[in-house]
């Protein structure tokens, strides 16, 4: 339309022109249109596109979302099924250990009661067992007594049986029963921790004297020989238990007699120091006896044990050298052995004591037998006919004016008309017995000294006799020194004041 236009418009036909010109225009505006709809169609076709790759886009989105969350909500659940596993174990657990822990309770429970009834027999057991051993030391105690004082009392009345083998052999055989008895209860004593030390003051010199005195008889028996060492710088006054030291020396003497024969056995006693207001003395006793195993060292202290059980020649108790190691553990130390079969054994210990002096050191009584004293009347209050004898010849012999009651109802009767100078009071009485016959006769307002005669342990009576006013205890059978030596002190003091 254009080339018409211009064509027409050459030749001067400018209406032909135009007319084009305007065909032209329209055309071209048609076109215009046509193209710019095209545009604007392919342009809203990608508005569209667009749109729908964005929701696509968006669904992929919530897909990867939704795909997440369902994973996450799987691991959830998985681990909820784990932990509600681990608390179900846990709970089973905790229920399965209650159950056990109440079944071991329940056990326990049965356990306890049981070992409390197996501790009240053993506890009644034990009493029952100290009380046997009290008891039938007692009962031996008291025949013993007897025949030790009716031997005394022979000799009295015949002297010439004093140096009679078989009157020596008599109170040997009563001596070493009584010492059998004691070694028993002592034993036992031991066992329930009935023994404590003592303090007193003592010359060891004089204690090892007397020690050699008591073992010439067993001495003999062997044809043994004893020699007594004592190192002259041990000081001469001590304080600790001698009785104590006695007894583990005498038992360990009497050990090497037992198993010596035609041999030597040396007591030997050190100063080791001196210091500080104490003697450190070490003891050895030694002997040439038979000897000891190696294998049967350890044995030898066990209570009842008896190595050489074949040869009746060694027989014994089997209690002295297990007496003899407890009691040197009171004092805090210990006992050594060296021993050689057939060459001989050594024992050998050591004890502290305290250094005393001559204001500490207690002398003897000095027993007073003058005209006053030997006129002394004496109450004894025994139920025993042979021990009523014995004392009363025992008593006799200085002088003094004996009256004899067997039971504590006839005591308290005689009191009340006649007055004594002493009273002599048996403990095991029937229908009252000493201690209660003593604190009526105390509640009577009789201040006349009493001592507790008995065959009783004194450990076990002697603070009960105290607190029901007696006012000494001299067990049965006794040394008659050691009663003359009370009674004098007793009777010097009533009449001092």
């Amino acid at each position: 339309m254009m080339i018409f236009s211009r064509m027409y418009s050459k030749k001067g036909d400018f209406k032909k022109a135009y007319f084009y010109m305007d065909k032209y225009n329209v055309l071209k505006e048609k076109q215009y249109n046509e193209e710019h709809s095209k545009i604007e169609r392919a342009s809203g076709m990608l508005t569209f596109l667009d749109e729908y790759k964005r929701k696509i886009s968006q669904i992929e989105q919530e897909k990867i979302n939704q795909t997440n969350y369902l994973e996450q909500a799987r691991m959830i659940g998985i681990l909820f099924v784990v932990i509600f596993l681990v608390l179900l174990i846990l709970i089973i657990s905790i229920y399965k250990n209650y159950i056990f822990k109440k079944q071991s309770n329940r056990r326990l429970v049965i356990a306890y009661r049981k070992l409390n009834e197996s501790n009240s027999k053993l506890t009644r057991a034990l009493n029952l067992k100290s009380q046997f051993i009290s008891t039938i030391s007692h009962e031996l105690r008291t025949p013993l007594y007897g025949v030790v004082g009716i031997s005394d009392l022979l000799v009295m009345k015949h002297p010439e049986l004093k140096k009679s083998h078989y009157i020596d052999s008599l109170k040997f055989s009563a001596n070493y029963l009584l010492s059998l008895v004691n070694d028993v209860l002592q034993i036992s004593n031991i066992e329930n921790k009935k023994i404590s030390l003592e303090n007193a003051s003592f010359n060891i010199f004089e204690i090892m004297n007397s020690i050699s005195g008591t073992l010439n008889v067993l001495e003999k028996i062997n044809c043994n020989e004893i020699s007594f060492n004592i190192d002259k710088n041990i000081p001469k006054h001590l304080i600790g238990d001698k009785d104590r030291l006695s007894q583990i020396v005498i038992n360990l003497l009497g050990n090497s007699l037992k198993f010596t024969k035609e041999g030597k056995i040396t007591l030997t006693a050190n100063l080791v120091n001196n210091e500080d207001g104490f003697s450190l003395i070490e003891f050895e006793v030694k002997d040439t006896g038979i000897g000891i195993a190696p294998e049967n060292q350890t044995k030898i202290f066990d209570r009842f044990v008896q190595i050489n059980e074949s040869n009746d020649l060694y027989q014994g108790s089997g209690l002295g050298l297990s007496i003899v190691q407890k009691l040197i553990e009171l004092f805090n130390s210990k006992i050594h052995l060296q021993s050689e079969l057939g060459k001989g054994t050594s024992f050998k210990f050591s004890i502290k004591f305290k250094n005393g002096s001559a204001e500490t050191f207690e002398t003897p009584t000095i027993i007073v037998l003058d005209e006053i004293y030997s006129k002394l009347k004496v109450l004894i209050v025994e139920d025993n006919k042979i021990n009523q004898l014995v004392t009363k010849k025992i008593l006799e012999k200085l002088n003094y004016k004996c009256h004899i009651v067997e039971a504590g109802i006839e005591a308290l009767e005689i009191l009340k008309t006649i007055t004594f100078d002493l009273i002599l009071m048996d403990i095991n009485m029937p229908g009252m017995n000493g201690f209660e016959t003593t604190i009526k006769i105390r509640q009577n307002n009789i201040t006349t000294p009493i001592i507790a005669l008995t065959a009783f342990s004194k450990h076990e009576i002697e603070q009960e006799a105290l607190n029901s006013g007696m006012n000494a205890v001299v067990i049965k059978p006794y040394k008659k020194s050691e009663l003359y030596s009370i009674i004098s002190e007793l009777t010097h003091k009533k009449n001092a004041d």
